[in-house]
Formats: structure tokens, sequence, C-alpha cells
């Protein structure tokens, strides 16, 4: 009988899975000391991986590639319960964990480090697939959660995650939401 995430034939996308899992489980801040709650992490993680599964099939990237950048996105969130700067922070632990874990090259280590460090700034508009599919990954999964989870965020920058739910659920076909675009509408209105 085949089971996920044992023994050692593992590839390099499932020993990662598997380190966050195990790290989001063993972590010993509690939520009351966390940004974000232990279950968000677990659910976040998981939600972001099949999400980023999608996106990269649409897309032609490589799709365990884009499993360990949505896998990893989080890390320093998840290990410090932070979320300030947790993208460039997040992007050095990741770095180590893969080179600690997998057979990957220091080029492909590279790319998936760079996605991490870039996609909290979802304003910000990039040539480099990998960073676009990280930053549309974990938009996707955060709006499919709520309407209003990027309300804390200045006008300006919102108008952009806007902008970006918006793009992402037209390339998948998905209905019109009219609230985002009626909020983004607002937004532009200065209101």
């Amino acid at each position: 009988m085949y089971h996920h995430f044992t023994g050692n034939n593992l590839t390099d996308s499932e020993k990662v899975q598997r380190f966050v899992l195990r790290a989001i489980l063993a972590s010993k801040v509690p939520n009351s000391r966390r940004d974000d709650s232990i279950e968000w992490e677990l659910k976040h993680s998981s939600s972001c991986i099949q999400t980023g599964r999608i996106l990269a099939q649409k897309r032609g990237l490589d799709g365990a590639l884009v499993e360990m950048v949505a896998a990893l996105h989080d890390i320093y969130a998840i290990r410090t319960g932070r979320f300030k700067d947790h993208a460039r922070h997040g992007a050095k632990m990741a770095g180590k964990i893969l080179k600690k874990i997998t057979k990957l090259p220091k080029k492909k280590i590279s790319l998936i480090a760079n996605a991490i460090a870039n996609h909290s700034d979802k304003q910000v508009y990039s040539s480099d697939p990998y960073v676009e599919i990280a930053k549309d990954m974990d938009t996707l999964d955060c709006f499919l959660y709520g309407r209003e989870i990027y309300n804390e965020k200045p006008p300006a920058i919102r108008k952009e995650y806007l902008r970006r739910i918006i793009s992402i659920r037209a390339e998948l076909g998905l209905p019109e939401e009219k609230y985002f675009i009626k909020e983004l509408e607002r937004l532009k209105n200065g209101k």
C-alpha cells in the first residue's frame, strides 16, 4: 500500500511539504503569540500548494518547483509566528532548508528563494513567472477565505490586490466577483 509522505523515496517536493507540515505541527509558538493561528498555517500551506498546482498547470510551469514555493512561502511566519518581513526572512530560511533536505541545484534553490522573497509585494509586477505565481497562489487562496482579507492595506496597494484577484479569477475562468470590481472602482474614485 502506498502512503503519502512516508519512507525514504520521496521527491524533493514531497520532502519539502513533509518538512513544512512537521514544522507547523511541532511549533512551540502558541496561537496567543502568533499573528495567525497554527490552524491557519496548516490550511493555508496546504491550500496554497493546491492552488499553486492548478496555476502551474495552467501556465505551463514546473509543478514541483511551484509546490516547494507554495509550501515554503510562509516558513518564517510558521517558525516565528510573525509576518513582519516574513517574505525576505523566509527566503533565507527556505534556501537553507532546500540545501539541507533536497538535491536541487543552486539555480533552482535561488529561483524558489527569489519567489518567496517577493511573494508579499503583490502590488509589484515581475517578468519572473515563479515570482508571479507565488503572489497569485497566495492571493487566490487568501481571497477564497474572505473578500475583505486585505482591508488593512493602504488603498493604493489594496487596488493592486484587487486587480490581481480579478485577473486570476478571469485566467481560471471563474465567474466575475462583483464585489471585487465594485471595491476596485470605489478605491479608484478615492472613496
